[in-house]
């Protein structure tokens, strides 16, 4: 039993023109564009595909509250990639953005809304997972993190320390979740979240019984009567199981 990834859910005052920005800053499609509701994925997604992420972005009246601790942090190949990814972005809309990140080889900006991600330096370690190199959220405990995401997804850890912890798909396909030790405490829900859905044999219930053995709990952030159940992961940070 396991879940996959499927998206990874972002609050936005203005979904259509945020889900244009990300299309754009990622080289993807809108794929779906509905009243309170964008999502965009690679050229030909068509939900839900068995292997690649997306990005579906959810009206919210006002979504910068609080500083979300999970980030999304792009790859690129080469040095003039960089340069050239970031002046692209800054033609967009996205702006610089501190986060004390001093003197380093990567860029930190942020996107129409506010939302803060990194365009990294050229690593090798990303070179095959797409324009996403990996989903970053700030813990307080990394290897604890590691354990509990890598049990929900049955996903491989690749490195787990006291600060930093990294994990994939077993197929070595898309993305990294990485888990960084930050100081700190939340006081309302992330600005992003994952989204996680069961493979087709599989039973929602069944798997959000499984989760709450490995640690997690039920959240409540005003869902109401939905199809898919809104649970938070040992430190709180929330995410959903999908429906079929």
């Amino acid at each position: 039993m396991a879940l996959r990834l499927a998206m990874v859910n972002g609050k936005a005052r203005d979904t259509a023109a945020l889900g244009r920005f990300w299309a754009r800053a990622l080289d993807w499609t809108v794929f779906s564009d509905r009243p309170g509701a964008t999502a965009v994925g690679p050229a030909g997604f068509t939900w839900p595909d068995p292997d690649a992420l997306c990005l579906d972005f959810i009206a919210v009246p006002d979504p910068s509250t609080v500083h979300g601790r999970l980030h999304l942090d792009l790859a690129t190949v080469s040095a003039a990639h960089q340069a050239e990814l970031v002046a692209r972005l800054r033609d967009l809309g996205a702006t610089p953005a501190d986060v004390g990140q001093g003197d380093v080889a990567w860029t930190v900006l942020a996107d129409p809304e506010g939302n803060v991600f990194c365009v990294l330096e050229p690593r090798d370690v990303y070179r095959d997972t797409g324009p996403i190199a990996a989903l970053v959220l700030d813990c307080a405990d990394p290897p604890a993190m590691a354990r509990f995401w890598g049990g929900a997804l049955d996903w491989t850890v690749h490195e787990s320390t006291a600060d930093f912890a990294r994990l994939r798909s077993p197929g070595g396909t898309g993305p990294f979740l990485e888990l960084l030790r930050t100081s700190g405490t939340r006081s309302w829900c992330n600005r992003l979240h994952p989204d996680l859905l069961p493979y087709p044999r599989e039973d929602q219930s069944a798997e959000v019984g499984r989760l709450h053995t490995l640690g997690a709990t039920d959240a409540d952030v005003g869902q109401g009567d939905v199809a898919w159940r809104v649970l938070a992961d040992p430190e709180g940070n929330e995410f959903c199981v999908l429906a079929h």
